[in-house]
């Protein structure tokens, strides 16, 4: 799941920034390469403090959304997008039975076969599924 996340350089090089849709999630480097590095090290240990505690992960949002909500918070810096993988925040899997249509199943099998994203035809369902649950918060 992609994270935006907003980064401010300083005069001398350094850099630092915060992930909008984490509170108390921040990142900083003595260049912007290392904040880069920085922001996907503080992200999942946030994570898996957060997980650790019990807590639901927060959802990601578009930089969009975040734009219309305070554009004056995000003037003098620029965003990146982190990629996290949410498979490790999941929690243990649970085998289920689930019934699709075969035309369906085979897409998916074709898909997860020619793309290197997904390991298995659940991980392709289980991203589907975080997603479409993105989308309704």
């Amino acid at each position: 799941m992609l994270y935006p996340a907003f980064i401010e350089i300083d005069d001398d090089g350094s850099a630092s920034g915060w992930f909008p849709d984490v509170a108390g999630c921040y990142f900083a480097g003595d260049t912007i390469e290392e904040a880069y590095a920085d922001a996907r090290s503080a992200i999942d240990a946030h994570f898996e403090l957060t997980c650790e505690k019990g807590l639901p992960v927060p959802i990601a949002t578009s930089m969009q959304e975040h734009i219309a909500k305070d554009c004056d918070a995000y003037q003098n810096g620029q965003w990146l997008l982190v990629d996290v993988n949410m498979d490790k925040f999941d929690g243990r899997a649970e085998r289920i039975n689930v019934t699709l249509p075969h035309r369906l199943l085979t897409r998916i099998d074709s898909i997860v076969k020619q793309s290197g994203e997904y390991s298995s035809r659940s991980a392709f369902l289980a991203t589907a599924a975080r997603n479409e649950l993105q989308k309704t918060g």
